[in-house]
């Protein structure tokens, strides 16, 4: 698990669109945004090939992944975690969702969000984060905004 470098930006995205747009089906200009330039991107290999990958944002973005005026540096928000179906349940994604953190963590930011697909609860709990308001529509997708102290 590392940071990715922007050569690893190409397959980054292409593991995005498999898991997001051919396997939940979310629309394709819903799953890139203007906060990829911005953002730190984490990457997991195997076999040299990414097989693993989520962003880190320094500010809270909106249910609609809308970045909020006023609060980087004050939250970071982790976001497009992403882990091949043939790396799930190796620990990959609790590696890639410890590295986010702990690059916040390392930013000086007090609180860390993301926006947890209901299905995932359990995972994000097991981190140390805590849901909180209400399930809302995402993409289609049932989510949950979740939060975790640093």
């Amino acid at each position: 698990m590392r940071l990715a470098a922007a050569g690893d930006l190409e397959e980054v995205y292409a593991l995005r669109y498999e898991v997001f747009v051919i396997g939940q089906d979310v629309p394709e200009d819903l799953e890139r945004d203007e906060l990829d330039a911005t953002a730190e991107h984490a990457v997991a290999r195997l076999d040299d090939r990414v097989v693993g990958t989520g962003r880190l944002i320094d500010g809270r973005t909106d249910e609609e992944g809308r970045l909020e005026p006023g609060t980087s540096g004050q939250v970071g928000t982790i976001g497009r975690m992403a882990v091949h179906e043939q790396a799930r349940g190796t620990g990959t994604g609790r590696a890639l969702l410890d590295l986010l953190v702990a690059r916040a963590a390392e930013k000086g930011l007090p609180l860390v969000e993301l926006h947890a697909q209901v299905h995932a609860r359990g995972f994000y709990e097991r981190a140390g984060f805590t849901p909180f308001g209400d399930v809302y529509l995402e993409a289609g997708i049932e989510h949950l905004g979740m939060r975790r102290s640093l």
